[in-house]
């Protein structure tokens, strides 16, 4: 059969390209020259030996996981171990562990080799950068914007109480991540209780809480997945180490991170005679946790309904409402500031000691571009009703 005339004119510019390759190859070469005497190439390698790094870094937290096992639930395990009780929890006895930021399930057998989506690389780095946040001192300047605030009133509420009472208190921390504001709490002398549904944050968490206790013990190379808005390759290269401080517990103090969507675990039971939360935490802290919310006004509920008489809500963040515009058809609803603190008002909260605060959240605080937060705090305690 003759070619057709689009046939043709295809096979035309085909053949006209690799003419084109041909003429520009002398270029090319040398354009290649000229980024080597840059020392562009030896960056390249440079950032194929950090990615290695990071390889074997992640490999150690996922080589013997432990925190699904439930060999950390012994109830006869001395209170002053050095491990943090990492635990599963739900209000009808099993539940999955897949919620939050809008992603797919996935479904493979064990025996398929699972091929990562971007989505889950984006997270994995996200992880990384994480740990600078947490656990190095390079995350000190944001701990201190975002934890300090947060820390300060909790020590202001409870001003006054025993070492023995603050051990008797309850500090609920949702949204936990890597676990560094309720591992701080928990210093502070408080039982405290963190939350987290993400395996990459579980994961990452166990391993640092539980498997990790000298400091300085790792290097991560945060950085290296972006060339953009770097001054330099060092802005790229950076070693960061961590943790930066002996990861224990003192003085015995109960710290425990429950594995599982907050709503699931701490909502509303179908049984009102199951409410086993509520007004069990005398202190509530959320970070930058309020926006992970489909419906902001479940969440604030739930807050109310397990804070104690007389316990504060401490919250710091902002509203980056994560379900926006989401490609997986869930209802979100995305309120603005007032709309938000109305709605703390109508649910039972007495709102104060509310301000602004500017922060960055996991930057690399040596490139060319950083995103600057203008994060709301606020403390609350329930309305005494007469």
């Amino acid at each position: 059969m003759a070619p057709s005339q689009v046939d043709m004119e295809e096979e035309a510019r085909h053949f006209s390209n690799v003419i084109a390759t041909f003429h520009e190859y002398q270029k090319y070469s040398a354009d290649q020259e000229l980024f080597v005497a840059l020392g562009y190439r030896e960056k390249l390698n440079l950032v194929d030996e950090a990615i290695l790094k990071n390889a074997e870094f992640l490999e150690g937290i996922v080589s013997g996981p432990g925190i699904f096992d439930g060999d950390d639930d012994d109830e006869d395990a001395p209170e002053d171990d050095v491990e943090m009780n990492h635990e599963h929890a739900c209000n009808d006895g099993g539940h999955s562990h897949s919620h939050g930021h809008a992603h797919p399930e996935h479904s493979h057998s064990h025996d398929e080799l699972y091929k990562p989506t971007e989505f889950d690389m984006d997270k994995l780095r996200s992880t990384l950068k994480q740990f600078v946040r947490d656990w190095s001192s390079e995350g000190l300047p944001e701990r201190e914007s975002c934890y300090t605030p947060m820390k300060d009133a909790l020590l202001e509420h409870f001003k006054g109480k025993t070492d023995e009472e603050k051990a008797s208190l309850r500090v609920l921390v949702p949204g936990a991540g890597l676990g560094r504001l309720a591992f701080d709490v928990a210093n502070l002398g408080f039982h405290t209780q963190g939350n987290e549904f993400s395996h990459y944050m579980l994961l990452a968490s166990y391993f640092i809480l539980n498997r990790t206790s000298a400091p300085l013990t790792h290097s991560i190379y945060p950085y290296v997945h972006t060339f953009s808005n770097a001054y330099n390759k060092d802005t790229i290269l950076r070693e960061i180490k961590i943790p930066d401080v002996k990861v224990e517990i003192k003085n015995g103090t109960r710290f425990e991170l429950v594995a599982g969507d907050f709503e699931e675990i701490y909502g509303q039971p179908d049984n009102q005679e199951d409410e086993v939360h509520a007004g069990q935490f005398d202190a509530i802290l959320t970070c930058f946790f309020i926006d992970t919310a489909k419906n902001p006004l479940s969440y604030l509920r739930t807050l109310h309904r397990i804070l104690a008489p007389g316990g504060v809500w401490i919250n710091l963040g902002p509203l980056l409402w994560h379900f926006e515009n989401n490609q997986t058809g869930d209802v979100s609803i995305e309120l603005d500031l007032n709309e938000v603190k109305e709605l703390c008002k109508t649910v039972g909260f007495d709102l104060s000691n509310e301000r602004e605060i500017h922060t960055t959240y996991t930057s690399n605080s040596a490139a060319m571009l950083g995103y600057m937060y203008h994060a709301q705090f606020w403390t609350a305690t329930k309305e005494i009703k007469n």
